[in-house]
């Protein structure tokens, strides 16, 4: 049974939410501001967040920057605005989803599942090793370590380079990637991939602005560049 933690101000909304992923088969937790959200955090440990923007004392911009200090647990956004610079915000600090109010209850619990899907399961019984050039991806633990040393990346941003990684040289279009690493469900968000290549580039490349590992096939999508880093260099009709 995967565990929530809820934070929002919203008395009656957080109860009503409770009650309702309760009926869905999760075990929920609750908090009703940020410095709460962050003590329930390290009490429950719980498997996805999802945290309200706009809360006195400290905002859910704030508390998601201390729990991305802490953990890549996933996190979704509530938030009344749905403006591009609050949405951008959201991702560059690590958050998984955003999902506007008001919203259905059945939408939100649909992007829960979709978000913990991408996470995967923290623990198996083996380990598999994805590897390019300095770049070592820990399947099992989920660790992404360059030159021996760890980056954290955000369960989406993970299950972004493991899709790209599996399959050297494919190009993968904005599309495919939406389908794959969000879900089908996400279909008309395909301004999440140009984002998420560039916070996932920023992480795992040398130098971002000249990617060597995570390319573009201009016009067509992405792809992985399976060579080692100091063999690579830009192909013909590519641009970073």
């Amino acid at each position: 049974m995967s565990r929530l933690l809820i934070v929002d101000d919203d008395a009656s909304l957080v109860e009503l939410l409770e009650s309702y992923f309760a009926t869905q088969g999760f075990e929920v937790v609750t908090a009703s501001n940020g410095k709460e959200g962050l003590r329930r955090f390290y009490e429950s440990r719980p498997d996805l967040v999802i945290l309200d923007v706009t809360m006195p004392h400290m905002d859910g911009w704030e508390t998601l920057r201390r729990l991305r200090d802490l953990s890549d647990v996933p996190v979704i956004m509530l938030t009344v605005r749905n403006e591009e610079t609050d949405v951008l915000r959201g991702f560059t600090l690590g958050a998984d989803d955003y999902v506007t109010k008001p919203f259905s209850f059945a939408e939100l619990a649909a992007r829960v599942r979709a978000v913990l899907s991408r996470a995967g399961p923290r623990n198996g019984p083996h380990q598999d090793i994805l590897t390019a050039g300095d770049l070592q991806v820990n399947l099992t633990s989920q660790r992404v370590t360059r030159n021996g040393q760890p980056i954290a990346l955000t369960p989406t941003e993970f299950k972004l380079l493991v899709t790209l990684m599996k399959a050297p040289g494919r190009v993968f279009s904005p599309e495919e990637i939406v389908h794959q690493v969000w879900g089908p469900q996400y279909v008309d968000e395909v301004g999440y991939v140009r984002r998420y290549i560039w916070f996932l580039r920023k992480k795992i490349e040398p130098d971002p602005v000249h990617p060597l590992y995570i390319r573009n096939a201009r016009g067509f999508g992405y792809y992985f560049q399976a060579q080692d880093a100091e063999e690579s260099t830009t192909g013909p009709g590519e641009t970073s």
